[in-house]
């Protein structure tokens, strides 16, 4: 696989070309080559990055794996992407197969959460369970507030620049904002500024319309592996506090039924972005569970 140290990131950078050479996944590797996999999945308009204070802890452990989506970061991008649920699960899938990888839990985060569950509820034999942070998928919407929450999200784009929209999201994405999320938002802003400004307007609209349009929620029955979920009790993104105001503890309660196996953690005085605000509670949690799992196996 072809390799590079990219500006952008805390780690090296490698690349794998997936579906006939059409997409190009950049990744870091990180931890020890035979231990289980944790592989990490990004929220909307971010890159691996986000995960940084997650495997610099857990890379002691585990194999961590860490993708930009595509369209996303240095992972090869199109116009003709379809940039779907169902399109970024084929790619993780597909880079599963490519890089060999078993004993793999996927950790994902906000709409990277989502196409966990979508790729899960296929029940790949290499996937052994889901640590999800603040996933979208949990909450639904009917045709109604579907069109609601689009129509806003249109309004909100109008007003503002890609990279205003960028930053605004990821500060609201915190109940206490940390100083140490500065440079993480400089370099996706730096990246950002290196394409053109229609792919990355038509990414981000496909992938809301992507996320609403393509419920998983009637799928979880079908996830056979054990599923963890951990929320920031103050998560002002999920749910969506105009449409759905309820509690996130409430959100997954009535969730819970759904599943076979669920188990989660609500983390107090903590927002969306639950695995930087509160890495080291998260890192707790993330490592009692695979070993957990683990010792199952």
């Amino acid at each position: 696989m072809q390799q590079s140290s990219a500006r952008f990131y805390p780690y090296t950078v490698h690349y794998c070309p997936i579906l006939f050479n059409s997409v190009t996944i950049a990744y870091c590797d990180e931890g020890p080559a035979d231990a289980p996999v944790l592989l990490f999945i990004h929220g909307l308009g971010h890159n691996f990055s986000a995960w940084q204070r997650n495997i610099s802890y857990l890379k002691q452990y585990y194999r961590c794996i860490a993708i930009d989506l595509p369209g996303n970061g240095s992972s090869s991008r199109a116009m003709d992407y379809p940039y779907s649920m169902h399109f970024f699960a084929s790619c993780i899938k597909e880079l599963i197969h490519e890089l060999g990888l078993e004993r793999v839990y996927l950790c994902g985060h906000s709409m990277g959460g989502q196409i966990a569950f979508t790729l899960a509820a296929q029940n790949m034999p290499q996937v052994k369970g889901l640590v999800q942070c603040a996933p979208a998928g949990i909450e639904t919407f009917n045709d109604w507030e579907r069109s609601l929450y689009k129509s806003t999200m249109a309004l909100v784009d109008m007003l503002s620049s890609e990279e205003n929209s960028l930053r605004k999201a990821i500060q609201n994405s915190f109940y206490i904002l940390s100083t140490d999320i500065q440079p993480f938002i400089h370099n996706l802003l730096e990246q950002l500024q290196l394409h053109p400004k229609e792919h990355y307007r038509k990414m981000m609209e496909a992938c809301i319309g992507a996320m609403l349009d393509e419920p998983v929620s009637d799928r979880f029955a079908d996830i056979a592996v054990p599923v963890y979920i951990l929320f920031g009790e103050k998560d002002g993104l999920i749910p969506n506090r105009f449409i759905h105001p309820v509690s996130v503890r409430q959100l997954v309660l009535s969730a819970q039924p759904s599943f076979r196996a669920l188990q989660y953690e609500i983390i107090p005085r903590c927002g969306h972005f639950v695995q930087w605000e509160k890495a080291a509670d998260v890192n707790h949690y993330i490592h009692s569970f695979i070993k957990e799992q683990e010792q199952k196996n």
